[in-house]
């Protein structure tokens, strides 16, 4: 969702454009007041610790964002890293299709959310969210990608870590008003043993399908995992294991999850036929 012929801006050279136009937006913006604008109870305050600070490159946004949050887990990757899968360098920036395809290339647990209820709610459960902003104005857009790291509502504060080697902190009002610009969007970047808690499990089993798509699955296999322990009465999370498991040449351990998956449905075809194959390559 880059739009077309929009560049994502580095922050640096234009801090004092911005540092103008936040104190614009702020003067004529009230307070975030959560009781009429969530429907689900968080705290007051959140922040997340241990998000690294990295100043991006020129145009990195996107892929510093990535790298943020997925050192954060714990994982050794760099900004240019993910920006050899993610950067586009004819538009000078990152599609948001490409946020959420490098991120499974890199073996993350990546789901979108759109909603203030589900963006604090993640944050609230420690888990920083990346989201995408136009920061400038409609005659000068700044389009930029962002971790929101943390909220305080009696303080009435957003904060992110923007590719600076600072946070940005920002109020709830303009928060919103640069985020709407950028239509809501917002990824959320795990790693696969953790699941997100403002989704539901449709859109979990998709991205450990997508996984699989990509070639990724030990983490795909990882993600079953996970969500068959969070859904132990859904029988696809067993099936999908059990899939994961034939691709990486793990015959017994397929052999096993699909004859759980068929303990739970015992009159899918789909289960039946994979546990065929399965069982007639282990007696050939």
């Amino acid at each position: 969702m880059l739009y077309p012929g929009v560049q994502l801006y580095p922050l640096r050279p234009l801090k004092v454009f911005l540092a103008g136009v936040l104190a614009l937006l702020a003067a004529c913006a009230a307070p975030f007041d959560p009781d009429t604008r969530l429907s689900v109870d968080v705290p007051t305050r959140a922040e997340i610790a241990g998000v690294p600070l990295i100043r991006q490159e020129a145009f990195f946004c996107g892929p510093a964002s990535i790298a943020m949050v997925m050192q954060w887990a714990g994982a050794d990757v760099t900004q240019d890293q993910v920006a050899a899968l993610a950067f586009s360098p004819g538009a000078g920036g990152t599609y948001t299709a490409d946020m959420i395809g490098s991120s499974r290339r890199l073996g993350q647990l990546a789901v979108e959310i759109g909603t203030f209820d589900q963006l604090l709610a993640e944050v609230a459960a420690g888990h920083p969210v990346i989201v995408f902003q136009n920061l400038g104005l409609g005659v000068a857009p700044v389009w930029h990608y962002g971790a929101v790291t943390g909220y305080d509502f009696d303080r009435d504060e957003v904060y992110l870590n923007s590719g600076q080697e600072d946070r940005m902190v920002m109020p709830f009002a303009v928060f919103e008003r640069t985020w709407r610009r950028g239509d809501y969007w917002g990824l959320v970047v795990l790693p696969p043993d953790r699941l997100p808690v403002s989704v539901g499990q449709t859109q979990v089993l998709s991205a450990a399908a997508a996984l699989e798509r990509v070639g990724q699955a030990n983490a795909a296999e990882t993600l079953y995992l996970t969500g068959a322990a969070r859904w132990p009465d859904n029988w696809l999370w067993l099936f999908g294991l059990g899939n994961a498991r034939y691709a990486q040449g793990d015959l017994a351990g397929a052999r096993r999850a699909l004859r759980q998956a068929q303990a739970l449905a015992p009159d899918i075809p789909e289960i039946r036929a994979n546990l065929a194959t399965v069982t007639a390559e282990l007696s050939g």
